[in-house]
Parts: structure tokens; C-alpha cells; sequence
């Protein structure tokens, strides 16, 4: 088949590769030309693990090919993927504007029979907003070009998200005709056996997205709460996770206590999602609890380290001047350099709100945050040079180098070895040994020997005080 996808960012991208690699033709489109001359330079505008390789191939077997001009597009296609943002406006609502906009320039231009397929998150009745759009404008053009508009929601995870596509758990596809439903079907008739595509009129597709996403969001608020209570009983959150997560009505997915959700979805799906309740008069109180329950785990862990320094979780500004604090991990999740609503831009704020000194490495997001967060955080070169004189070591991102660092070297290295493990991705025993004081999410904080010994006994050297 001949396919256009329109938007090369994480799902545009990712959807133009993968149709390729199933051996469509692919053209992919985007109006922001400095992308497309990346992407046509062999670059990555992303990063996401195994995509680059897959855009490779495929160019170089004529399957792929990028444009900055819609009709190039166009030409001869049958399908074209609609995959542009819709980010959160002030009020939580999806701005639809980019994809609106992209429906009427593909009616515009289209001079052949087409499915357009609406791959980008967007709320209830945007399908048949679209539909509306596009006939409008072809009749404003006085062609009668017949075309038909199909939902085809992704269900992929940054970081994973190459496999996701090609070994998926279902497909969901919503039509309101059914002969063009199995033919947007068909696209993935390689990967997927006719049983786990799942056909539905256009609303309930649109809906059940943000269903999933707004789901998994509240695992990980219910279990971030549950780890909260764990801290205050004295329970261990890792081993209540266990015991739920073995329940198969339950399942351990997404019940891993934390800092938070983050990323390009969570957060704006579930906004969204409440706010289409709004629209219908239906309130999504749940929802409403889990936006807020995660907003205030981000603002609950960086008090751990203010306590941590000055006694309280309500110090005034400047509290930590003086305190270098590093962060391992800036991306919101491993396996990609997307920061948007990360967790770790919060954690910065508010520690430079209270004085701190931040200083910051992760594999792959570090050219993101300095252009967002310029001066505010301190970029090091690599995990171990970041720890160096610092006071406290806060993790934010679960990177497996980090993981698997010699938290040895780190301790010793630092003024004051204290180790805030917000992703619990540590093993406490393992940290004190190494010397640290260690603090998580949902378990009993732990001191090491050397932390035990009075302020007294320690020896200056530098700025750092040994013990």
C-alpha cells in the first residue's frame, strides 16, 4: 500500500517507519523543515531504541521517504496518518488545532480517493470533526473526491515503542464503515492475526485511548498513595506490590511506586479525558484524584530532602544554599529523551526555589533540558563525575547505568554520601554497604554505620565533611 503519514515526532515517526518495515510505501511529511533535512541526512530527531536502524534500512530499500511538501505526500497514496500533536491547552481541554489544520491542507490537496487515518490522541467527535472539515473544504474546491476517515489510536510506549508497534496486543481500529475499517485492518495483516484487531464505530476507538492511558495513570497514583500510607505504618511498599501484583485480577504492571507519571500522555491524557467529562457533564472524580495525587508525589519526595537538611518539609527559601545536589536522570522514563512534564524539571525548580545547587546527567536528554532549563541546572559529563562533592544524590530516571553503577566510588566521591532513590530502583542493603544514608519511596529509610557517627568525629577536607 501507498502511505503518507503526516507529523514525524515520536508516533508519526515510529508509524512511518514500522508500516515501511511491514513493506508499504511510506512517505513521511512534516512542515518543519529543519526535521525533515535531519531525517533526510540519515540524523534522528528522536531517540528512541531501535528506530534509527529501522528509518536506515528502510530508506535504503526504497521503502521510506520524507517531505516537507504535503502533494509530494500525496501522490498516488491511499491511506494518510494524521500523527500531529494535540497538547494540553490552560484549561486541560486537547488543543486540536495542529491536526485540524492538517485535515483541511490534505483536503486541499488530495486529488485521488483516500482513508485518512487519525493516529494522534484526540478527544470524542474529533473524527467526525475532521470529516466535516474535509468536505467542507473539498466542496469549497468543487471536487468531488470521495475519502472516509478511520481512528487508528497507537498504544505505544517511548522507549519500547518500535516493538510495541510490531508485536502489538491488540489493534484497534474505528470506522463507521466496514469495508474501510478492514482495509485500514489489513495494513497490519503481517503482524497481527484477525483476532486481535479490534473493529468499533469511531467514538468508542477515540475513547478507549484515553480509557488506557487515563487506567495505567491510576495504578501508579494508587500505588504511589499506598506507598505514602507504607511510610507512615512502617510497611515496605516493594513487598505490598508483590502481593498485589500477583493477583492476575490485579497484575503487577504499572504498580511501581515512584515519583510520579510524566511524559508526553499521562499527564495530558488524563487532563483531557477530565475535561471531556466536564463537557458532558460527567464528573471524573477518580480522574480528578489521580491528576492530583501525582502532582503533589513530586512536590512529597523533594520535601524528603529538604527535611533531609533542615528538619522541615516547610523551609523558607534558601534553606539549601549551599547544598549540591545530584540528579541521575532527567528523560521522564528510561529509553528516551522526551522531557516533557518530566518528573526531574519539577525536582529542579523546587530545589533551586530553596537554594540548592543542581547538577544533572542523563544518557540522552541532557541538550533538551539545557535549552529549557538553561542556567538553572549544571550538566555533567557522565553519572559519576555528577556525583562529585555533592551533598545528596537524587534519583530520577531508572537508566540502567545507573542501576548498575558502582555506588562504591559514588558515595566516596560525595561531601555527604545520602542517596534519594525515587524510582526504588535500588537495593537498600546494597546502598548502605556502599556508605550511604538511603531514602526511597514506600520503605523505612535506612542509615549506614558511617552516618551514625556524630558530626563531631568528622574530618574536614575541602569542602566536604568525611566521616
Amino acid at each position: 500500500m501507498k502511505v503518507a503519514v503526516i507529523g514525524t515526532g515520536y508516533v508519526g515517526l515510529v508509524t512511518g517507519a514500522c508500516l515501511a518495515e511491514l513493506g508499504h510505501r511510506v512517505t513521511c511529511m512534516d512542515s518543519d523543515t529543519g526535521k525533515i533535512s535531519v531525517l533526510r541526512a540519515g540524523g534522528m530527531p528522536i531517540y528512541e531504541e531501535g528506530l534509527a536502524e529501522m528509518v536506515a534500512r528502510n530508506v535504503a530499500e526504497g521503502r521510506l521517504t520524507f517531505t516537507d511538501r504535503l502533494e509530494e505526500a500525496l501522490g498516488g497514496t491511499e491511506f494518510v496518518f494524521l500523527a500531529v500533536g494535540t497538547p494540553s491547552r490552560s484549561d486541560g481541554s486537547a488543543d486540536l488545532s495542529m491536526i485540524m489544520d492538517a485535515a483541511e491542507e490534505v483536503a486541499s490537496a488530495m486529488d485521488s480517493p483516500l482513508v485518512i487515518v487519525q493516529k494522534s490522541t484526540c478527544p470524542v467527535g474529533t473524527a467526525a470533526e475532521i470529516e466535516r472539515t474535509v468536505s467542507r473544504t473539498l466542496a469549497g474546491r468543487g471536487a468531488p473526491i470521495s475519502f472516509a476517515v478511520a481512528v487508528n489510536p497507537e498504544f505505544l510506549r517511548e522507549g519500547s515503542a518500535v516493538r510495541d508497534f510490531m508485536q502489538p496486543d491488540r489493534v484497534v481500529v474505528g470506522a463507521d464503515d466496514r469495508e474501510v475499517a478492514r482495509r485500514v485492518g489489513g495494513l497490519y495483516e503481517k503482524i497481527v492475526p484477525p483476532e486481535k484487531i479490534q473493529y468499533m464505530d469511531r467514538a468508542s476507538a477515540e475513547l478507549t485511548k484515553y480509557a488506557a492511558n487515563a487506567f495505567l495513570a491510576t495504578k501508579i497514583s494508587f500505588i504511589n498513595e499506598i506507598a505514602n500510607l507504607c511510610e507512615a505504618v512502617g510497611a515496605d511498599v516493594e513487598a505490598v506490590r508483590r502481593g498485589m501484583g500477583s493477583d492476575p485480577r490485579i497484575g503487577p504492571s504499572f504498580l511501581a511506586a515512584g515519583i510520579g507519571y510524566g511524559g508526553s500522555c499521562f499527564p495530558k491524557d488524563v487532563k483531557a479525558l477530565i475535561r471531556i467529562g466536564q463537557e458532558y457533564k460527567q464528573a471524573l472524580q477518580i480522574l480528578e484524584a489521580v491528576h492530583q495525587v501525582n502532582r503533589r508525589q513530586r512536590i512529597r519526595q523533594v520535601e524528603k530532602v529538604l527535611r533531609h537538611f533542615t528538619g522541615s518539609a516547610m523551609a523558607k527559601g534558601g534553606s539549601l544554599a549551599g547544598k549540591r545536589i545530584a540528579l541521575w536522570g532527567l528523560a521522564f522514563k528510561p529509553g528516551t529523551d522526551d522531557i516533557r512534564d518530566a518528573p526531574s524539571l519539577d525536582v529542579v525548580k523546587r530545589l533551586k526555589t530553596y537554594g540548592a545547587e543542581v547538577v544533572a546527567y542523563d544518557p540522552v536528554a541532557m541538550p533538551y533540558v539545557a535549552e529549557m532549563l538553561g542556567d538553572q541546572v549544571n550538566l555533567a559529563p557522565d553519572a559519576l563525575s555528577c556525583v562529585e562533592s555533592a551533598h545528596a544524590l537524587v534519583l530520577i530516571t531508572e537508566w540502567p547505568e545507573f542501576l548498575d553503577a558502582d555506588l562504591v566510588e559514588a558515595a566516596g566521591r560525595m561531601c555527604d554520601p545520602v542517596l534519594f532513590d525515587f524510582r526504588n530502583g535500588f537495593d537498600p542493603e546494597t546502598a548502605v554497604r556502599a556508605g550511604f544514608q538511603y531514602y526511597a519511596v514506600g520503605r523505612t529509610t535506612v542509615r549506614s554505620k558511617w552516618s551514625a557517627v556524630r558530626l563531631g568525629q568528622a574530618q574536614e577536607v575541602g569542602q566536604c565533611a568525611f566521616l
